[in-house]
């Protein structure tokens, strides 16, 4: 890319292509590596973003948008046990396909930090599909964070323990990941009548 064509945009997409393509943790995302994709010095890129971690912040954004678009697309229309395993299948297969991207979504923004505002408004937003997916259920609100604390969880650790090779029996993974989705529409329901 010449460096006329450098844009906020365009860094932030060579980044996530940087990403996408070599997935690890999106820790590992560099000044130096987006700069040498670019064709231009590092300090060329400062001109476009503020810091590595404002870019980071963009990917993260990137990355959870997607994330949320291809999760809320999953579960249109469906509620209840179909909903929810249809969210869980959704995350997982987000996280096979861009496994860099889903890392760098997984993301605590500082809600009083200016900077990261619009990242939170999107971890927000990811939160509250989940949350609309379990009220299906027809949990009481009360129970409704322990329950999305629950399913992230449980859904979250099933991605990092595959993505780690962690499931080195035998045994069809995806038959034990539809197993994973059982056991948390049995306990969602459970949630819903204590």
């Amino acid at each position: 890319m010449a460096r006329a064509g450098l844009s906020r945009d365009a860094v932030v997409d060579l980044a996530v292509r940087l990403i996408d393509e070599a997935p690890g943790s999106a820790d590992r995302l560099t000044l130096a590596a987006v700069a040498a994709e670019a064709g231009v010095a590092v300090p060329s890129l400062y001109k476009h973003i503020t810091s590595l971690a404002d870019l980071r912040r963009a990917v993260a954004l990137v990355a959870l948008r997607e994330l949320v678009r291809r999760s809320a697309a999953a579960t249109v229309g469906r509620s209840g046990p179909d909903a929810l395993r249809a969210l869980g299948t959704a995350i997982r297969a987000y996280a096979r396909e861009h496994p860099g991207l889903y890392s760098a979504a997984q993301v605590s923004p500082e809600a009083d930090d200016p900077a990261s505002a619009e990242l939170a408004a999107a971890a927000l937003d990811a939160v509250e599909l989940v949350a609309a997916v379990l009220r299906g259920f027809a949990l009481p609100e009360t129970r409704l964070v322990d329950a999305v604390r629950v399913v992230r969880s449980a859904v979250h650790g099933f991605v990092l323990l595959e993505r780690a090779h962690g499931f080195g029996m035998p045994e069809d993974v995806d038959r034990s990941f539809d197993a994973l989705l059982t056991v948390l529409v049995d306990g969602v329901a459970a949630l819903a009548r204590s």
